[in-house]
């Protein structure tokens, strides 16, 4: 039997975290094997990778930036995410592809066909079963951020109009391929919220056995 690989996107505040480790209790509870991880940070390798992009004082070429993430996936994806697939396991991850071609892509204006061929040369073309997209308008999630924990990182304190692209560009993407993307309110309630995502992977689970 082979795994899931299930991906949480969106923008920075939505709820990305919560609802993965939610999901992860839930398939724990079901008698799955679950993988949790993320992008940057996954590995020890990643984790000095997270520390530079987000919380690096200095500037950070975009481009150099791009490539520390396709980086950071090549190594994640070869060490942590295909090894769990081929026993059979569910991964969750916080980001993945989709989150360069939006921040780097469009956020960074560095292209998105040219950042999504980078991080599919990166990762071998490995490609999530299902991309859980939580969307909020990027001001909200900002204010939600602020209030709960003051400082923001180098991409979360980015101005209004970088993370406006950066939404747009994850929308874009959910539009092009809905047979494998769930557009979630991520405004609502949590329980709400995570119900549909519970009966969107129970039914995956189903097709799977």
């Amino acid at each position: 039997m082979t795994g899931l690989f299930i991906v949480f996107e969106g923008g920075d505040g939505v709820g990305k975290s919560t609802h993965a480790r939610r999901l992860a209790e839930h398939l724990t509870a079901l008698g799955e094997t679950v993988v949790h991880t993320r992008e940057p940070g996954g590995t020890d390798l990643g984790l000095e990778v997270r520390q530079i992009v987000l919380h690096h004082r200095g500037h950070v070429d975009p481009r150099a930036e791009a490539l520390l993430y396709a980086a950071d996936r090549a190594h994640h994806s070869a060490t942590v995410v295909r090894p769990a697939l081929a026993r059979g396991e569910v991964v969750l991850q916080d980001r993945y592809i989709d989150s360069s071609v939006a921040y780097q892509g469009s956020g960074r204006d560095l292209g998105a066909s040219e950042i999504r061929e980078l991080s599919e040369w990166a990762t071998g073309g490995l490609q999530p079963d299902l991309v859980l997209l939580l969307d909020v308008d990027p001001a909200e999630a900002r204010a939600r951020m602020t209030s709960e924990r003051g400082e923001l990182d180098r991409l979360e304190s980015e101005a209004r109009d970088f993370h406006d692209r950066v939404r747009a560009q994850f929308l874009e993407q959910a539009a092009a391929h809905p047979d494998r993307y769930l557009v979630l309110d991520a405004t609502r309630e949590h329980e709400v919220v995570a119900a549909e995502i519970k009966a969107r992977v129970d039914a995956l689970l189903g097709e799977r056995a």
